[in-house]
């Protein structure tokens, strides 16, 4: 018979053991930081039918989407977590408690091109603060303070959370009387950092008709920089233009007084007039992270504020707040970085028990007691030779391991050996059991993320 050459799908992430073990960590990580806000975890069907996941569709989606037909059903797999959201929202409306909180972490499929830290399939972690015909901007003062407790606690320390509002650039452009061309000029805006000023002005002056003055404007409006009360200090020349600059700026002012309360620190934040995100999309306070040493990696974690989640599904008015992590693009630019820790124990087991006997109802005994005081313990069970045990142990990392010969049982003892420093002891396992919790808890003191 035909062997079939074993492959992975481009665009398709799998991990070896130990770095799958990461992954979970750094998803842990993230679960538990999301419940500290009272943020409940959801899962939706990764199939969905095509018309729910394409009310608004077209244009990207369309051509992205994996879509195929099963019987006389039109089906699809999700490409965001944000239309299923809205979707069960407009569900479970009456039986919801407003604002609904919840977060979700999960896989979500796109058929682009596949290319470095791009995938077709990957996870992103979500969160989203839904209200109920209102939401408050409070609201929005809180989700930074989600992103700088996550991202701590996952190791980093040199990022930025860049916010703006999207009524303050929507105002601008207002005065400036480019409202119908403010989505091209702030496209136009995004690329700044890549090809400068002047390139930006010229762009704007001959690709879309804007007035030199009307660009030398643009530009001194977004070169607007300093510290977060300069900022904002320099915005005030603005005020009373325009309605709905001033309620933005009112807004953005109710943000960043918020932030210090919510334990965001001042130089984790940053008052940036050049993030517009989702020019069809978000309505008031929008979110950009970023790693200061390493630009090319982009955004790390996005967001902001919407007026509508499920206007596609329903004609309740239903506002919200929320950020998204690309999961497996950070994880792999991290990897590619080397900024993934190499500490805390990454086997599938904590102790490995090799009977050195043909007595393994003992060292079985010994696995269960291990177990049911938490210790991740597995029973070598394999007539191998000795050397082949302890290589298998060494291979997967697992920290120690327990000998039972004739010896030990006799005398109602272990041997247990530390694999890293080792160090060998022989006691009852009654007093292994908190020497291996301590040694544990030492081996996974660290962080997923080490930054250098």
């Amino acid at each position: 018979m035909e062997k079939i050459r074993p492959r992975t799908l481009s665009g398709f992430m799998e991990l070896l053991p130990a770095r799958q073990v990461q992954m979970e960590r750094f998803m842990q990580v993230l679960r538990e930081t999301y419940a500290l806000y009272g943020f409940t975890p959801l899962d939706t069907p990764i199939i969905e039918a095509a018309e729910v996941l394409l009310a608004k569709g077209g244009g990207e989606t369309e051509k992205q989407i994996y879509r195929f037909e099963k019987g006389d059903s039109d089906l699809a797999l999700r490409f965001d977590l944000t239309v299923p959201l809205a979707k069960y929202v407009a569900m479970n409306y009456g039986t919801l408690s407003f604002p609904f909180r919840r977060f979700q972490i999960g896989k979500v499929y796109r058929g682009e091109r596949a290319q470095r830290g791009r995938f077709r399939e990957f996870y992103q972690a979500d969160i989203d603060v839904i209200g109920d015909g209102a939401l408050d901007v409070v609201n929005e003062a809180e989700i930074p303070a989600v992103i700088y407790r996550t991202f701590t606690a996952l190791g980093l320390k040199k990022f930025v959370i860049h916010v703006n509002n999207r009524k303050i650039l929507n105002g601008f452009y207002a005065m400036q009387g480019l409202t119908e061309k403010a989505g091209d000029v702030m496209r136009t805006v995004d690329k700044l950092e890549k090809i400068g000023p002047e390139k930006v002005r010229e762009i704007l002056v001959d690709d879309f008709a804007v007035a030199p003055a009307q660009a030398d404007a643009v530009l001194a409006f977004i070169g607007i920089r300093g510290s977060n009360a300069r900022v904002l200090e320099a915005l005030e020349q603005y005020r009373g233009q325009n309605e709905l600059f001033d309620k933005g700026l009112e807004e953005l002012h109710t943000v960043t007084r918020y932030l210090g309360a919510f334990g965001v620190p001042e130089d984790h934040f940053s008052v940036d007039l050049t993030i517009a995100r989702g020019l069809d999309y978000y309505t008031g306070t929008v979110y950009e992270t970023i790693l200061p040493d390493h630009p090319e990696i982009g955004s790390i974690c996005s967001g902001g504020r919407y007026d509508n989640l499920a206007e596609y599904y329903t004609d309740r008015q239903l506002p919200g707040v929320g950020i998204s992590i690309g999961v497996s693009r950070l994880f792999f630019i991290l990897e590619e970085q080397g900024m993934l820790s190499d500490e805390g124990v990454t086997a599938p087991a904590d102790v490995l028990v090799i009977p050195m006997t043909d007595r393994l109802d003992e060292a079985a005994a010994a696995a269960t007691a291990l177990r049911k005081a938490g210790v991740r313990t597995q029973l070598y069970a394999e007539k191998k030779k000795f050397k082949a045990k302890i290589g298998y142990a060494d291979k997967l990392g697992i920290p120690y391991v327990i000998f039972l010969g004739e010896d030990e049982i006799a005398a109602g003892m272990v041997t247990c050996k530390d694999m890293a420093a080792g160090a060998q002891q022989t006691l009852p396992l009654d007093a292994l059991i908190p020497l291996l919790k301590t040694g544990l808890a030492q081996k996974n003191a660290g962080t997923v993320i080490c930054e250098k």
